[in-house]
Order: C-alpha cells, then structure tokens, then sequence
C-alpha cells in the first residue's frame, strides 16, 4: 500500500513515514501544496495524508483540486485546527477523514486501515492461492509440510499479485507499489524479485506459477 504524506513540519512528516514504514506501508513525503497536488494528481496512492497549514496551497485547495481532478484517492486531514467549522470546511473540500494533532500512532494507524478498506483495498493478512498459503503477518509461504520466509520486497509482490489475482500488473506497477513513486527502481529490480519469488514457490513445490505476459506484465495462475 502506498501513502503520501503531506506535512511542512518536517520531523513530524519523518515520524509519520516511520511509523507507516514500520507497520509495512510504503510512503513518499512532499511538504508543500504545489508538490502534494503533482504527486496526487498521479492517481498512484491509496492514501493522502494531508495538514491544512502547508506553503503555496493550502490542504483545502489541494483536496478541491485533486476532487475536481476526479482522483478519488481517500484523504485524512491531519491539522492543529480542531474548530468544527474548519472540519466542515475540509470535509466540504473532499476530504474523508479528519483528525487533530497531537494524536496516538495507534488512532493514525486505525484511521489509515478504515479508509483503505473503505475505498475497497484487498488487505491480506493470510490468504490461499491455488495449493498455497501466504501469511503476510509472518511473511511466510507455505504449501503442506514445506514452508519457506520470504523477504520484505518478496512479501509486497506477493501480496500484491494475490490481491490483483484477476488482472495483469505491469513492471510498472509494481515498481510504483512496491518501491514508491520517486524510486530508481527499474524493470531489473522486478525480473529479479520475480525470480526469486519463483524459486521459492519451486521450492514448497507448489504448482502456481507467476506467469509473465510478453510485453505487458505478470500475473499468478493456478496449474494444479
């Protein structure tokens, strides 16, 4: 999952993405509207967090934009102002949530997983696919007596290909998801990830395979 932060203040906009990091969510900071408006209008997050009070345009204006832009993204507002004026005006503004400073990590957290699963985000926490099982709490790929640990990248694109069982994804898109929007990533980083996650799916002996489509993407398929 892939957040974008939109915060001035820059030590909380570094806590924020720490504390998104740690639960295993992907996150880009900009810290003004101008950036926050370029980085939403590309449609790729599942999240915008976004403070009232930042340079150029405030969050107001960018949540209008982005709304009027037709991105549906789902947006919390995080701000000092606690008025209900200004929460009707943010809300007015297309915003889905709103929440105060200071707050708990964990009331952030709770408020994140609500409006992902709201817009209709897969979020797995054990899911079966063909003659496997994937448990993404402890990264592991299991099928019968065989289990194998998959890493932090393996684990992502995993998850994601269990997700989008039903479409094809581009390099692209994983590269977006998995690494983030301003990443130098590259189609090498995905072949090689794809590489790795078959030998582990080889390895349990499991019949799925991560089929590559020629010139447009992977998705997995079951040959069981």
């Amino acid at each position: 999952m892939n957040i974008l932060i939109v915060e001035d203040e820059k030590r909380l906009a570094n806590a924020l993405k720490q504390i998104l990091l740690e639960q295993k969510y992907m996150a880009d900071v900009v810290y003004d509207g101008n950036d926050a408006l370029d980085y939403g209008l590309s449609g790729i997050y599942d999240l915008i967090i976004l403070d009232i009070m930042i340079p150029y345009r405030d969050g107001y204006e960018v949540a209008y934009e982005l709304r009027k832009n037709k991105i549906e993204t789902p947006i919390l507002m995080l701000t000092a102002k606690d008025a209900v004026s200004d929460k009707v005006t943010g809300l007015n503004r297309g915003a889905d949530d709103y929440m105060t400073k200071p707050f708990a990590p964990e009331e952030l957290l709770a408020r994140v997983k609500a409006l992902t699963r709201r817009r209709g985000e897969v979020i797995i926490d054990e899911a079966d696919f063909g003659d496997f099982n994937f448990n993404a709490s402890t990264s592991t790929l299991t099928k019968g007596s065989k289990s194998v640990h998959l890493n932090f990248k393996e684990a992502e694109i995993l998850k994601l290909l269990i997700a989008n069982r039903d479409i094809i994804l581009s390099k692209e898109d994983i590269i977006t998801k998995v690494w983030g929007y301003d990443s130098d990533a590259g189609s090498n980083n995905v072949e090689a990830y794809i590489s790795f996650l078959r030998r582990k799916l080889n390895f349990v002996n499991s019949s799925t395979e991560i089929k590559a489509i020629k010139k447009v993407g992977y998705r997995l398929e079951n040959k069981g």
